[in-house]
């Protein structure tokens, strides 16, 4: 390894089959075996977990160590070791002989964590570790270069924060995408030019239907590009489908509050992507939008080697350098925490907990409020606040006029005083009149310039209407 190749792999950080560490440690046996039950990687001695160079000893008495360490393991361990200035390289093959253990036990790379297999699991890994890997495989009709794009490429790491100056190949090796001179399975789904010419499964369907059966298609759009863009019109997709209000966040500034938390749902379509069986060929990840719910989809059910009670427990990943790349690219903030901050996302909002369905599919329903209800409970609101803020000397027609002025208001998220006198027709004075009552009401708030500004509701009427207060 050159000292570029060093710079680049301390800008990408650690990942599937990266890993820093300051100093030789006991935690040391853990990462090599870990590497090992894996796909292999490397372990970089010296390094601090924020890439910075901490520097370690490099003598024949620090090397006799790590590969005694090796040594120990069950069955040993295979590695290379390799000096550059004052850190240390091991290099640790994928094993032929799994599973490997070490004195702490058996461990598994998942991300760029290594983690501990518990009995269950190391069972089912012996199981099925003859199945060949998806991402590691290649594709006869990808070539590289010609079918690659290097704009996708400095798309990723911009996201990842790396800034090293390399040539491509070195970007894609050391993110474990290449095999032999050519992209892999994981580097064809995140940097082809046309990924679904290759893999037409890694395709997302996305379907809005009016009603709660699947019956009529008010729209639908198909994502088949590389996973970051799929996974980011797939989420616009279902924002574009939510009922927003507007909660005051200032006196002229408001803040987005969509019905359901649009981080949850982020989450469920990365988590989608990530763990599908790209084997499967028969099946798209599918979102269906409904007008009492939301369903994410995909083919494969739980990952093998999970159960139902291990389900938000413990984490195993079907495509290990997938995961690892969202999460560089930060479309996962900690790896195995997806469904637990799904939960805890629809309690922070209030709402019933998700509800989770597998077999052959892993599927994530979402409930949601139908529109009748939605707009009962806005009208039932709106008449409340009338009642409670306007004075009973004013009579019924006014409260009446005054009602549907709100309710104008807030459909329209805000309108000016003209749009309310043509709708109304109703003259200047009075729209001014209905507008300063309302006001006085603490139910609407003028934003903008005199001239150009509109009439929004307050917060105070915002958490009537959402059943806050």
């Amino acid at each position: 390894m050159t000292k570029e190749e060093l710079h680049i792999l301390l800008q990408e950080g650690e990942g599937f089959k990266t890993e820093f560490k300051e100093r030789l440690n006991r935690s040391f046996a853990a990462e090599m075996v870990a590497f090992a039950n894996a796909s292999g990687g490397k372990i970089i001695l010296g390094i601090r977990d924020d890439g910075s160079v901490k520097g370690i000893g490099t003598g024949n008495i620090i090397r006799s160590r790590i590969q005694q360490t090796a040594n120990n393991c069950d069955p040993s361990v295979t590695i290379g070791i390799e000096v550059i200035d004052n850190i240390i390289v091991v290099y640790i093959n994928e094993a032929e002989n799994k599973p490997y253990s070490c004195s702490d036990g058996f461990f598994l790379r998942i991300g760029p964590n290594s983690q501990k297999l518990t009995r269950d699991q190391i069972i089912s890994f012996i199981k099925s570790e003859g199945k060949i890997r998806f991402e590691e495989l290649t594709n006869d009709k990808f070539h590289y270069p010609d079918d690659y794009n290097a704009d996708k490429l400095a798309g990723f790491l911009s996201l990842s924060g790396v800034r090293a100056k390399a040539k491509d190949w070195e970007f894609l090796k050391n993110l474990g995408l290449t095999s032999g001179n050519t992209l892999n399975n994981a580097g064809i789904l995140f940097f082809a030019r046309a990924p679904v010419q290759f893999h037409e499964q890694a395709t997302i369907t996305c379907v809005a239907y009016d009603g709660k059966e699947r019956v009529l298609v008010r729209n639908r759009k198909e994502y088949h590009e590389d996973l970051i863009s799929n996974i980011d019109h797939a989420f616009q997709f279902v924002l574009q489908e939510l009922k927003v209000q507007y909660k005051m966040a200032g006196k002229t500034q408001r803040e987005e509050v969509y019905e359901l938390p649009p981080d949850a749902i982020r989450e469920a379509i990365v988590n989608a992507v990530s763990h599908r069986d790209y084997f499967e060929k028969g099946a798209h990840t599918v979102i269906s939008v409904f007008n009492d719910r939301i369903e994410i989809s995909n083919p494969g059910g739980l990952v093998p080697g999970l159960d139902k009670t291990d389900f938000g427990k413990r984490s195993l990943r079907r495509n290990p350098v997938i995961s690892s790349l969202l999460y560089r690219a930060g479309f996962v903030e900690n790896l195995g925490t997806g469904i637990n901050k799904i939960k805890y996302l629809f309690k922070a909002y209030g709402l019933d907990d998700p509800v989770f369905e597998f077999d052959t599919f892993f599927t994530v329903i979402f409930k949601r409020k139908t529109h009748d209800a939605i707009n009962d409970a806005i009208n039932d609101a709106i008449n409340d606040a009338i009642n409670d803020a306007i004075n009973d000397a004013i009579n019924d027609a006014i409260k009446n006029r005054l009602k549907e002025e709100l309710t104008f208001i807030v459909s329209r998220e805000g309108t000016t005083l003209a749009s309310i006198m043509d709708a109304f027709k109703i003259k200047r004075a009075t729209a001014q009149r209905d507008m300063k009552l309302l006001k006085e009401g603490n139910l609407i708030i003028f934003s903008g310039a005199r001239r150009t500004g509109k009439y929004i509701i307050t917060n105070h009427l915002n958490k009537l209407i959402q059943g806050n207060d």
